[in-house]
C-alpha cells in the first residue's frame, strides 16, 4: 500500500455526497460491489467513511483488504467489517462480487438504546473478518440468513415499494444482529440505563473533537456535566473500561493510522498527536502496544 503524503490526510468518502447524490441524506446505503468498482475502480486507495460503519459481503473472488494495521486476503464467501472512521483499502479482482452496506452510526445507537446486548454491540467497535469456510454447522445457518437479509435489502433499494425506508431501516437493524451473533458466541444480557447511553455518546464525541488536547478526565467529566466518578460508572457499564483507556486506546489508534499511512517520523507524529516530549510519546505507545514505534512501522511498511 502506498503511504499519503505527510500533509494529506486521509479522505473521507460520503457515498450519498460522492458517489449517489440521491442518498445524501439517507443513513443507510447499498450497492453491489461491482458497481462501486465501475465508479471507484478495483484498486481503492486508503480512505475512510467518518460516522459510517460498513460491511462487505465477497460473494465469489479474491479480494485484498486493508483495516487500519490488519491485512486480509480472502477469497469469497466472506464477510469483512469495517467500523466509523477506520482507514481502509482494498483490491479486489475482475471476478469479484458481492454486496457493500453502508450504515450511519446512529442506525447502531438506536439499537443499543432499543436493547441490543452490550457483547453484540462491542463487536461493530473494531474490524473484522470471516471466511464462509471457517463456520461451524450452526454459523453457517446464521450465515445463509445473513446472505437472504442482504438480498432483501438490495430489491428495496432498487425499488420504490411502500414504506420503503422503513423496511430497509428494519431489514439493516436486523442483518446487524445477525452478523454480530457470527462474531461473539456468549451474549451476556446487560440492563443499560438510557441517561448512561447518552452520557457515553457525548463522552465519545468529546474524545473525537479535543483527544489531541490531552484533556484531563475532571475535563471531560465538567463538559458532560457531571462527577468524574460517574464517568467512570459509565464507562464501566457500556464499553466495560475506564475512561482513561478510552482516551488512550483514541491516542494509540491514531498513532497506528499515522505510522501506518504516512511517513511522518515518531516526533512529528509526537507533537501532531499533542504530546511534548517524544521521549513520552515513545514509552506511551510501547507501553499501550508492546512494540515501539519503529518497530510497528516495519511490521506494515
Amino acid at each position: 500500500m502506498t503511504k499519503v503524503n505527510i500533509d494529506e490526510w486521509i479522505p473521507n468518502i460520503v457515498l450519498g455526497q460522492d458517489y449517489d447524490r440521491r442518498y445524501v441524506d439517507s443513513p443507510v446505503h447499498y450497492d453491489v460491489l461491482e458497481n462501486l468498482a465501475v465508479f471507484f475502480g478495483r484498486d481503492m486507495p486508503v480512505h475512510r467513511h467518518a460516522q459510517y460503519l460498513q460491511i462487505h459481503y465477497i460473494d465469489r473472488g479474491e479480494i485484498h483488504f486493508q483495516i487500519d494495521d490488519k491485512i486480509y486476503h480472502i477469497t469469497g464467501p466472506a464477510l469483512i467489517l469495517t467500523p466509523p472512521s477506520f482507514p481502509h483499502s482494498f483490491l479486489s479482482i475482475p471476478e469479484a462480487c458481492g454486496h457493500v452496506l453502508t450504515i450511519h452510526q446512529s442506525i447502531i445507537w438506536q439499537l443499543l438504546k432499543d436493547g441490543l446486548q452490550q457483547p453484540l454491540s462491542s463487536e461493530l467497535e473494531h474490524e473484522w473478518c470471516l471466511n464462509q469456510k471457517n463456520l461451524s454447522d450452526d454459523d453457517l445457518l446464521n450465515w445463509t440468513l445473513i446472505v437472504q437479509t442482504l438480498e432483501a435489502i438490495g430489491r428495496e433499494w432498487n425499488h420504490d415499494f411502500p414504506a420503503k425506508n422503513l423496511t430497509l431501516q428494519t431489514l439493516v437493524r436486523l442483518l446487524l444482529i445477525q452478523v454480530t451473533r457470527l462474531s461473539t458466541k456468549k451474549a451476556i444480557s446487560r440492563c443499560i440505563n438510557n441517561d448512561d447511553l447518552q452520557y457515553f455518546r457525548k463522552f465519545s464525541n468529546l474524545i473525537q473533537e479535543c483527544f489531541k488536547a490531552h484533556w484531563q478526565l475532571g475535563a471531560y467529566a465538567s463538559s458532560l456535566g457531571i462527577s468524574e466518578s460517574r464517568l467512570h460508572q459509565v464507562c464501566q457499564r457500556i464499553a466495560d473500561q475506564s475512561p482513561k483507556k478510552i482516551v488512550h486506546d483514541r491516542l494509540v489508534q491514531e498513532a497506528k493510522r499515522l505510522l501506518t499511512f504516512t511517513n511522518l517520523s515518531s516526533s512529528e507524529i509526537c507533537y501532531q498527536l499533542g504530546f511534548s516530549d517524544p521521549a513520552y510519546f515513545s514509552r506511551f505507545f510501547k507501553r499501550n502496544t508492546g512494540v515501539t514505534t519503529q518497530n510497528y512501522r516495519q511490521q506494515f511498511s
